[in-house]
């Protein structure tokens, strides 16, 4: 028998036991008894989180569980949060976190393995090993980074409200960005899985630092896609032709709408006419242009730095008849 064979892949088991810790003692049905939540809400909280539901005799919960069921229990029983915060709130969490666990994953897996071979059991081993050792350093950081987003997220919604006189204010009046690569599915076809990859992260992660540096917020990204949003006008202005300059320094084309208006936020995203809007108005663009809506014409007209020109009304599917404008720089 071979090292490597000798070396052999990790098991599920202890994949669990290295991220998750001590062995599952429970079922379903044990956990909701000593955690006293009711089993039909632990089922409820579990399928939020993410995960599929569970036999009755599965063995598959710890310890950690049942201590994190009685924290949600005794913050019902304070009155703090109610069964649909609850599970909106796990919701969230579950997503959220389910993207960022495969994301880190896979660039975990990306940094060490070859790519053009298949990797063995020690490879696999040794992945392990790193992940356990990087884990309690990324767990402090993760929730540093959580803490400090919270506190952004409540100093941007403390600001509207000021704004909108409004204590907590369920339609905000913001600038609303998309931008996206031109010819994406033509450019896709030339390339093989690796060139593509790094087309979309490379676009992603550009457009992520120019948001971040204008102090804009990145709602979410869609491969050839993104969306942010600012409380400024001439923020967003700002940040989509500073984005074209910079993706195009790389290669290829890209193309950005604006539009001003209210928006609806909701589960971490903005919906509504303005955003709908935006998105029509990037398909209206030609590549390397942004265009954007008479609310963002009217508003940042006027600032130094930006030029806007007319250009001719138009039909949008879902919208009637729009005027946009093409943003420029000022010469």
């Amino acid at each position: 028998m071979g090292a490597e064979e000798a070396v052999g892949r990790p098991t599920a088991e202890e994949i669990e036991r290295i991220f998750v810790g001590p062995e599952p003692r429970y079922t379903r049905i044990e956990v909701a008894e000593r955690s006293g939540v009711p089993q039909e809400l632990t089922e409820r909280i579990w399928r939020a989180l993410g995960f599929a539901t569970l036999a009755d005799d599965a063995v598959a919960f710890t310890e950690a569980d049942i201590d994190a069921l009685k924290r949600v229990r005794a913050m019902m029983e304070s009155g703090l949060l109610d069964e649909q915060t609850v599970i909106r709130m796990t919701r969230a969490v579950g997503q959220t976190t389910a993207r960022l666990a495969q994301w880190q994953a896979e660039i975990i897996v990306g940094a060490k393995l070859d790519p053009g071979h298949p990797p063995s059991p020690a490879d696999l081993k040794e992945i392990m090993a790193t992940a356990q050792r990087l884990l309690p350093d990324f767990e402090m950081v993760l929730a540093h980074v959580w803490r400090s987003q919270l506190a952004a997220a409540g100093t941007r919604l403390l600001a509207l409200a000021d704004m909108s006189q409004e204590a907590v204010p369920t339609r905000l009046t913001l600038a609303v960005g998309f931008a996206d690569l031109v010819s994406f599915t033509r450019v896709s076809r030339e390339l093989d899985e690796y060139g593509l990859a790094e087309l979309v992260e490379g676009f992603e992660s550009r457009a992520a630092d120019v948001v971040a540096a204008h102090g804009g917020r990145l709602v979410k990204t869609l491969g050839d896609e993104v969306l942010f949003t600012t409380a400024e006008p001439r923020t967003a202005a700002a940040i989509a032709l500073e984005l074209i300059e910079a993706i195009r320094r790389d290669g290829p084309e890209v193309r950005a709408g604006l539009a001003y208006g209210p928006v609806l936020p909701m589960m971490g995203d903005v919906f509504g006419t303005t955003v709908n809007l935006a998105a029509r108005l990037t398909a209206v663009a030609r590549p390397g242009t942004v265009v954007i809506d008479a609310g963002m014409a009217d508003a940042v007209g006027a600032e130094p730095g930006f030029e806007t020109h007319r250009i001719r009304r138009r039909p949008v599917r879902g919208l009637g008849v729009i005027q946009p404008y093409v943003l420029r720089r000022a010469e």
